[in-house]
């Protein structure tokens, strides 16, 4: 709360407003015109990786969750198709939005809450029903390519990764079918490259089709999931309490199951060779949107501000948005924190499930609500991939796009964008990877923040309310980008036993935060410089324009 209140709103404020108020270009641009000319080409470099970043956390999780819930690939299925439908309906056949809204929403909705539909678990055993049952007969099938066996398998040391299954009642995770608890080995199996191949072309469509097409109202119809979802979560937290509605296994919803801190040292204590997560600066950089998002502050610039019909609209635009990402962010941390077991997206969906339960006064049966949970986290994160891809394609023309010609092409430079994703879902290790992206994510906002005070000192206005949260954002991403990276150094990139793919990922993850620090160092370094340039009253120096 006190992030998003006295930082996030007005970082995703602030960077729209600094387009607006320079013809709507993008931070790129604003850098290259308002701090130095390398600043721009540094930015592209800093960008293109931290989007990386963003598409491999993204994809490795989506595609872990696509593969071992059969549940829920139909609702994403039907979304892209609704999407597909929604623009053709309102742009071509000029239907009025409310009936479309009624028509693809509902359907989508239907499609996502259905999955779990005559499923049957007894004596240890899962019997399918219509829905999941094609999607596991699916599975199989693509499995079979290998003869059902692993492509290949990998430790990973954290236990993070979303395809590892919580411990049991007796504390010991159990043996399933991407997971062997004697060794520890992750199964990749072919449906799993089958779901990150799915993610790609869903993520293609948006990257590529015209706006209206596809991205627009996928995300339109992922908006309303996602505020049902949360309003009736909402209320749900809200009735658990009161009405003591309790969960399919008779215990009360509204009970919170997270074990209570016992660590006195906060995490600060440093052993060596073994992964490092103190409090600060690492708590900073899990909360990855909820209370700043360097994601905003980019997309505000270059997509944003280009839309609003009147400044005043950036207000309630930028600030309502970093508020609303805040209420998200709220409901993740209630679900959790009466989930019990569990972790990432399972933990999430599980609770989402049990509040919806009571959020509905028992009409919808908690594993139905689960199954919602499962397919609205899914659409969160899948709308975000999209434009991820968009802007990274864009990003990368704009870098090297003089330099290899070929790469102008939007087709080309978004299959470049999606193979360099899939070696980083493939070898590196999920925790963190998810770790370097909320530092990444915040470390963006701390830029972003940076390109607002040197502007606000330009325009000779007082840049506090920037500046301060800017040199807090910045020391602490750097520090939790080294801190991760050390903790690979520790835990996987000098174990070769753990095997060649995760080494390897780990040796790329550390190049990559490296680099990403270097790039934020020099940024932070030409932007004091205009800083102090523009305190003195000297002008913008002159520069060319980009491209020239």
């Amino acid at each position: 709360m006190i992030g998003v209140s006295f930082i996030g709103w007005a970082s995703d404020y602030s960077a729209i407003m600094v387009s607006v108020r320079n013809e709507g270009n993008s931070m790129s641009a604003i850098a290259h015109k308002l701090i130095a000319p390398r600043t721009r080409t540094i930015l592209f470099v800093f960008i293109f990786f931290y989007l990386l970043l963003i598409a491999g956390a993204f994809v490795g999780i989506l595609a872990a969750i696509l593969s071992a819930r059969p549940d829920v690939p139909f609702g994403i299925l039907m979304l892209a198709l609704m999407g597909l439908l929604a623009g053709q309906l309102l742009y071509r056949q000029k239907m009025p939005l409310l009936t479309v809204t009624a028509i693809v929403v509902v359907v989508t909705l239907a499609a996502m809450i259905l999955g779990p539909l005559g499923n049957r678990t007894a004596d240890g055993q899962t019997t399918y029903g219509p829905v999941s049952g094609a999607t596991v007969g699916l599975n199989n099938a693509i499995n079979q390519i290998s003869g059902g066996n692993a492509l290949y398998t990998v430790v990973d040391p954290t236990n993070a990764d979303p395809r590892v299954p919580v411990p049991g009642a007796d504390g010991v995770r159990p043996t399933t079918a991407l997971y062997d608890s004697a060794t520890g080995a992750i199964k990749t199996m072919p449906s799993y490259l089958f779901w990150a191949f799915f993610l790609f072309v869903f993520s293609y469509l948006g990257a590529n089709l015209p706006i209206w097409r596809f991205a627009q109202p996928v995300n339109y119809i992922g908006f309303w999931v996602t505020l049902l979802t949360i309003g009736l979560s909402a209320l749900g937290a809200i009735l658990a309490p009161i009405t003591g509605a309790t969960d399919a296994a008779g215990n009360a919803i509204g009970a919170f199951a997270l074990a209570a801190v016992t660590k006195t040292d906060f995490g600060f204590t440093f052993t060596s060779g073994a992964a490092w997560q103190p409090l600060w600066p690492m708590l900073f950089v899990t909360i990855a949107c909820g209370a700043i998002s360097g994601w905003h502050a980019l997309f505000g610039s270059v997509g944003t501000a280009r839309q609003l019909e009147y400044e005043t609209d950036a207000l309630p635009v930028g600030g309502g948005a970093m508020f609303s990402e805040n209420t998200l962010a709220l409901l993740s941390l209630v679900a959790v924190s009466i989930a019990g077991a569990g972790g990432g997206g399972g933990r999430f969906a599980a609770g989402v499930g049990k509040l919806l339960h009571a959020g509905t006064f028992g009409l919808l049966p908690e594993v139905f609500g689960t199954a919602l949970g499962f397919g609205a986290f899914v659409v969160i994160v899948l709308t975000v991939v999209q434009l991820v891809f968009r802007v990274m394609r864009v990003t990368l023309t704009e870098w090297v796009g003089e330099a290899v010609p070929a790469v102008r092409n939007m087709h080309v430079s978004t299959i470049i964008s999606m193979i360099l994703t899939l070696l980083l879902v493939l070898t590196g290790t999920w925790v963190y990877l998810w770790q370097l992206f909320g530092a990444s994510n915040q470390l963006m906002a701390a830029l972003s923040l940076l390109l607002v005070t040197v502007w606000l000192k330009s325009e000779n206005r007082n840049p506090a309310y920037a500046l301060w949260p800017m040199l807090f954002m910045f020391i602490t991403t750097i520090a939790a980008t080294l801190v991760t990276a050390y903790n690979l150094y520790a835990t996987i990139a000098t174990k070769p036993a753990l095997g060649a793919l995760p080494v390897a990922g780990a040796w790329a993850m550390i190049i990559i935060a490296l680099l990403l620090v270097v790039a934020a160092l020099l940024i932070g370094y030409d932007g004091w410089q205009a800083y102090q340039r523009y305190g003195k009253g000297q002008p913008a120096a002159p520069a060319a324009a980009p491209g020239d």
